[in-house]
């Protein structure tokens, strides 16, 4: 049996599924928060020492990506991504995450994948954590609310710009994790609640809600973006002490057991045959879950790949990707190739046969090829990265490209502590260096050149695909946030 980091490194297709996808099936995108790649047992089953029952069975009934990645290495611009299958950092958003209190991240207008499934005749509802910012207004006065005059909005405070003016019809939840005492309904703050009731609040919810489809003509869209195991680690009394491995690993399993939960629900309504289910998480692991404790205890967040939450390595980006989809995606199947966040609308969009809407899906790709058993053909050349400080990254084939001299996020050596000395960014063979510790970037110059030049064109043309003209929304967009190479004139 191959171990998760053969499973990375290998590409390898699995024989087309005899089935013809079902028409219109229901979709469940459950994305987990900080949740490392080698947080899932079965990607890490030599050093993963959390028990991850559900999600190893979901595996074990689907395929598994080995290659997925979210669009950042932090919450807000993989979000923001997964909604709009574009990158983040076309906007306004250049690094870092947004605080709330403030006009949407997706301006109004904007095609999201939850507007697009509602015209195909979806029923649409997000459970859990939006992070692309809106604002509070005052239930009184009807004045924009300021963060720092209210730790916590007040109840009955008016959403004008969240979920449901975005395309969703349905939503319960908090905005992050700073404001999750205040649970949200539609476009209203409904009641305030302590933190530890919000993981059970969104797995009773999720059960609700698929219950609540049973018998409706109308497929569903349920994007389940939990909170966990993110600060605040805040296990239920019953969980705690559950995993041997402290606060983390048993919300890791607390987590784990609302994938069980949803799963149950789809089975119990039959809807498990027509279901697409993916489940996820939006980066790698915080260095708040205690990583180097874990370590000590034999468990690796990042099943030995370098790096974790915020970094440009691929710990922080590269993610867990769980697919069942019965009669089209063979049970016990794996995947290598390269895929994004960003995917989502592209595949949501093939599936239905629908063509994606303008102004939508830049930097989006289907993978619905892949589901079945094939190569997904793609006029994308590489898949973008981003760290939280804004440096970028660019993977082809085996080749990543780093514009960082050190992690461009919080683990060490950072971009202050890296020696003079160090080059001006990172080039690995993936193939050949899964932990990205041989640095490439000075004695293969041709394949820095390539990549580089790919990069830039991507960012200038507006887009990463072909399709419509496309434009960045901002002129601010900084390619080496550490400072270009000295022979800078040599390189594209």
């Amino acid at each position: 049996m191959k171990t998760a980091l053969a499973l990375i490194l290998s590409s390898f297709l699995i024989p087309h599924s005899s089935f013809a996808a079902p028409p219109h099936p229901n979709i469940v995108y459950l994305i987990c928060d900080d949740l490392g790649y080698g947080d899932v047992h079965c990607l890490n089953p030599d050093h993963g020492k959390i028990a991850t029952p559900c999600m190893d069975r979901l595996a074990g009934e689907g395929m598994t990506f080995t290659d997925a990645h979210s669009g950042s290495s932090v919450c807000t611009p993989t979000r923001y991504g997964v909604m709009t299958g574009r990158y983040s950092w076309r906007g306004s958003l250049q690094s870092g995450v947004v605080t709330g209190y403030a006009p949407c991240l997706i301006e109004e207008g904007r095609p999201t994948v939850a507007s697009f499934l509602k015209q195909q005749g979806y029923h649409t509802a997000i459970l859990g954590k939006w992070h692309l910012n809106f604002q509070y207004l005052d239930p009184e006065s009807g004045a924009p609310l300021k963060g720092k005059q209210h730790k916590t909005p007040p109840i009955g405070a008016r959403i004008p710009d969240g979920p449901v003016a975005r395309g969703f019809d349905y939503y319960h939840g908090f905005h992050h994790a700073r404001d999750m005492e205040a649970v949200i309904e539609n476009d209203r703050v409904i009641e305030h609640d302590e933190v530890v009731h919000m993981l059970p609040r969104l797995k009773r919810k999720a059960v609700e809600y698929i219950d609540s489809r049973a018998g409706k003509a109308s497929p569903f869209f349920l994007y389940l973006p939990l909170g966990s195991p993110h600060t605040p680690i805040v296990p239920s009394p019953e969980w705690q002490g559950k995993s041997g491995l402290g606060d983390y690993g048993d919300f890791v399993m607390q987590t784990d057991d609302v994938v069980g939960a949803v799963s149950q629900a789809l089975e119990r309504n039959g809807f498990s045959d027509n279901t697409l289910f993916i489940v996820t998480s939006d980066n790698g692991c915080s260095k708040a879950a205690g990583i180097e404790a874990l370590a000590a205890q034999g468990h690796l967040v990042s099943a030995g790949m370098r790096g974790s939450k915020a970094d440009i390595w691929d710990g922080g980006h590269r993610v867990p990707f769980l697919v069942r989809w019965r009669g089209v995606v063979n049970a016990s199947t794996s995947c290598g190739q390269l895929i994004c966040h960003t995917d989502l609308f592209a595949t949501m969009a093939e599936i239905l046969g629908a063509p994606v809407p303008n102004g939508a899906c830049e930097d989006s790709v289907s993978f619905l090829a892949a589901l079945r058993g094939g190569p997904i053909p793609s006029t994308r050349h590489g898949v973008i990265h981003h760290s939280i400080s804004g440096h970028f990254a660019y993977r082809q084939g085996p080749w990543k490209l780093l514009l960082a001299r050190g992690s461009g996020g919080w683990s060490s050596p950072n971009e202050k502590k890296v020696p003079k000395s160090a080059p001006a960014g990172q080039l690995y063979n993936l193939d050949e260096d899964f932990a990205e510790t041989n640095n490439l970037f000075d004695s293969r110059p041709e394949v820095v050149a390539e990549l580089l030049k790919q990069l830039k064109d991507d960012i200038a043309r507006g887009r990463s695909t072909d399709g419509p003209a496309a434009s960045n929304d901002t002129d601010k967009i900084v390619l080496w946030k550490s400072g270009a190479p000295k022979d800078k004139d040599k390189l594209p």
